[in-house]
C-alpha cells in the first residue's frame, strides 16, 4: 500500500480555512499559494486545502461533505474538547453523546465539514 500523506478538503475559501484549522489545532501553516494552503497533522500527514474555484480537476462534489475524527484519550478530554470548541464560537451540530462507539460530539468548520472529537469506548 502507498504511504498516506494528504487529506484533502475542497474549500471555498483555502486562506479562511488555514487560519481556522491554524488557531483550531494550533498548526503552522506550511504552505499557502493561490487556490491551496497545506498545515502538518501527524507522522508526516498534511491537511491540504483546496479551493474549489482551482480544483483540478473540476470536482463534481460539493464543499463541506467530509468529516475529520479526532481521537482523544476520555470522556472528559471530549468534554474539555467540547467547551473549548464551543467557546471558539464553533458550530456544535452534536452536544456530547455516548454512542455505541465512545463518547463524542460533531462541530463544523467554516465549510460545513464535520469535526468528531470521540473517546473510544473501554473495551
Amino acid at each position: 500500500m502507498p504511504d498516506f500523506s494528504f487529506l484533502l478538503l475542497h474549500v471555498k475559501n483555502h486562506a479562511a480555512s488555514a487560519k481556522f484549522y491554524n488557531d483550531l489545532l494550533d498548526i503552522p501553516i506550511l504552505d499557502q499559494t493561490s487556490g491551496f494552503a497545506m498545515l502538518p497533522l501527524r507522522d508526516g500527514v498534511m491537511l491540504g486545502l483546496w479551493s474549489g474555484e482551482t480544483i483540478e480537476p473540476k470536482s463534481s462534489g460539493q464543499t463541506g461533505a467530509s468529516e475529520i475524527a479526532f481521537a482523544v484519550a476520555d470522556a472528559g478530554a471530549v468534554e474539555t474538547t467540547h467547551d473549548d470548541w464551543k467557546w471558539r464560537g464553533l458550530n456544535i451540530i452534536q452536544a456530547p453523546t455516548k454512542m455505541s462507539f465512545g463518547t463524542t460530539f460533531v462541530a463544523l468548520d467554516p465549510d460545513g465539514h464535520r469535526l468528531r472529537v470521540f473517546a473510544p469506548a473501554a473495551a
